[in-house]
């Protein structure tokens, strides 16, 4: 049975999405705020996380950026009722996976976190290392090292270096690392793309030697080897 995890304030919105999806043969348990996620957290495991942006003690945001700080593969929906750009690019940016505008209908929520579990059951099932040179990726443990020297990695630069290392020798434009990485259209008016790309290049080419991931100007992005 999937058990969610289900972060919402308003008693009536989640009465509505607990009787939903317990009718569909899922299990949740809900929280108010984030100190009662904490809890929950600290005596279960969840498949789903399912956070409302506007909570009494703390910013959902914030509690997705909390809960990415040990947790970098459970999917996140974020739950808002603001329907402006910079803040579903500030959710997805704190590590959630999608995100979903109210008020909504049942059927697109549950369309969504279907999809989430079904992305999750297939990462799982892929294979788990990722080697490109001297760099490998360890999905399962969500750990990164080369040359035998572990790298730390947030959870949007682990994503983004899978990314690459699943498609290594291939340039990645900006478009697709934004649909793949954060799943929005990218905007050319913003540079957070770029911004992450040199984060990412910083941690796996400093003290290490030959350049991993290369500009291609005008199109994008692409591990390679610069031997």
């Amino acid at each position: 049975m999937v058990n969610i995890c289900l972060v919402e304030d308003e008693p009536k919105v989640a009465a509505f999405i607990c009787k939903g999806l317990e009718e569909q043969g899922y299990k949740l348990k809900t929280a108010k705020d984030g100190a009662a996620t904490r809890a929950l957290r600290q005596g279960s495991e969840f498949d789903l996380f399912i956070l409302d942006v506007m909570l009494p003690d703390i910013n959902g945001i914030d509690l997705c950026r909390e809960i990415r700080l040990t947790d970098n593969n459970t999917p996140i929906l974020m739950l808002t009722a603001l329907d402006q750009i910079h803040n579903k690019v500030s959710g997805l940016k704190a590590g959630a996976d999608d995100y979903l505008v109210k008020p909504f209908h049942f059927s697109e929520l549950l369309a969504r976190i279907e999809a989430l579990l079904r992305r999750q059951t297939i990462a799982r099932s892929e294979d788990h290392i990722l080697s490109f040179e001297n760099l490998k990726l360890n999905t399962w443990s969500s750990t990164a090292e080369r040359d035998g020297k572990q790298i730390a990695l947030t959870a949007k630069e682990f994503s983004l270096l899978e990314l690459f290392m699943r498609n290594p020798n291939k340039v990645l434009s900006r478009e697709y690392i934004g649909e793949h990485v954060w799943k929005i259209d990218f905007d050319t008016g913003t540079n957070f793309i770029d911004v992450y790309v040199n984060y990412l290049r910083n941690k796996i080419e400093k003290g290490f030697g030959n350049k991993l991931i290369h500009t291609v100007i005008g199109m994008g992005y692409i591990l390679k080897s610069d031997k």
